[in-house]
């Protein structure tokens, strides 16, 4: 099942301001340079965003440990951001893991290491 058309325009919202900082500053730096912009562009648009969000990790229960997400948009999109060589199946899980954590239905994983950022950006559903 699809998130909703307002979740969606979250979501564009954030590639958006995502590809004007990609547009500034390339890649090569790391995650932590592209999180504070990403978070400066995003208030300049207001948008509403938190960064480094601690998220709950519960088994049976009982709280296990703690994960945080990089940024939460408009409390409706969870945000991965990576600056790595290449996307692989492991970072695809840990996003998918904070969905389920947070019971949000919607993620996007952001590599800003990349020469074209669309490139970088993967959707993710949780089903």
């Amino acid at each position: 099942m699809e998130p909703g058309g307002e979740v969606d325009g979250v979501a564009r919202e954030v590639i958006g301001a995502a590809i004007e900082v990609h547009r500034h500053l390339g890649p090569g730096f790391c995650e932590a340079v592209y999180e504070a912009a990403l978070v400066h562009e995003l208030s300049l648009r207001r948008i509403p965003c938190r960064s480094q969000v601690p998220v709950w990790v519960g088994y049976k229960q009982v709280c296990v440990g703690e994960g945080r997400l990089d940024l939460l948009v408009a409390d409706r999109v969870v945000v991965e951001l990576k600056s790595v060589e290449q996307l692989c199946n492991l970072h695809r899980a840990q996003l998918l893991s904070y969905l389920k954590a947070t019971e949000m239905r919607l993620g996007l994983l952001i590599n800003f290491n990349v020469q074209l950022l669309r490139n970088g950006i993967k959707r993710i559903v949780l089903t």
